[in-house]
């Protein structure tokens, strides 16, 4: 009589994945799609990449005054890569920023193969004296302190790291003080202790001394520029030096073989 053999024992619990035709479907589905996707941008990045858009020109939109046609063309050879797509403009913008005499700077595609450079240059209101380096630098119209040439005829400011805004701010103010005097500022200075001192341009200095709130500077100033031709007339000399560090009066030293 044959041996009965025993019948196999049917897996129990869930169907595995490979028992689920429909989920199996929706995964090859899902696959094939980011596939796809993968395929048709590195296809796109190809296509980018190969020299069918090439850039074709730098048009430079506004005159420039300071910034030379040279300093463009170095600052574009530095920072131009890729084609019209490709191209990094906030890279080729920051080349541009980094020129002497370039406050900012704009860079925008134009179709077809077309770079548009708008640039804002400053605009010199003074020199700056780096009184510890020995160097000399610009100040801007909105105080900003830049490295530049130049060889305009302007004042000279010297005062501490971060004051540039402010010395720009009472250089206008000043100047407008000794108007009637029929001078002008030639350089304005504040000591590390906050100290003003000015300089007119027919060589006379004036010691304004410390900003407090019983004496202020441009109250002194004011009293000083209204009595300056009766006080000479009487001094008799040509004035150096006029302190004005006295809350009612002010001190005159004269110049040199005067």
């Amino acid at each position: 009589m044959a041996e009965r053999r025993p019948r196999p024992r049917l897996r129990e619990g869930p169907p595995g994945l490979w028992d689920r035709p429909a989920l199996l479907g929706a995964i090859a589905d899902v696959l094939l799609v980011l596939g796809s996707a993968g395929l048709a941008y590195a296809a796109v990045l190809a296509a980018l990449r190969l020299p069918l858009f090439p850039l074709r020109e730098l048009v430079v939109v506004t005159p420039m005054k300071q910034v030379t046609g040279n300093q463009i063309a170095y600052a574009a050879r530095s920072s131009l890569a890729g084609n019209f797509f490709t191209v990094d403009l906030d890279r080729v913008r920051s080349s541009f920023e980094k020129l002497p005499w370039v406050r900012h700077a704009e860079v925008r595609r134009r179709w077809p193969g077309v770079l548009e450079l708008e640039v804002e240059e400053h605009r010199a209101a003074a020199y700056w004296r780096v009184v510890d380096a020995g160097d000399t630098r610009l100040v801007g119209e909105f105080g900003e302190v830049f490295v530049a040439a130049s060889n305009a005829k302007l004042p000279v400011f010297s005062g501490p790291e971060g004051s540039a805004p402010l010395l720009l701010e009472r250089y206008r103010e000043f100047n407008r003080a000794v108007a009637p005097l029929g001078r002008t500022l030639d350089g304005l200075a504040l000591s590390p202790r906050l100290a003003w001192q000015i300089k007119l341009d027919d060589g006379m200095v004036i010691e304004l001394g410390h900003d407090e709130a019983k004496a202020p500077v441009a109250e002194r100033l004011a009293r000083f520029v209204g009595v300056y031709a009766q006080a000479v007339e009487r001094f008799g000399q040509r004035v150096a030096v006029a302190d004005l560090r006295y809350p009612n009066g002010f001190a005159l030293r004269p110049a040199q073989g005067s």
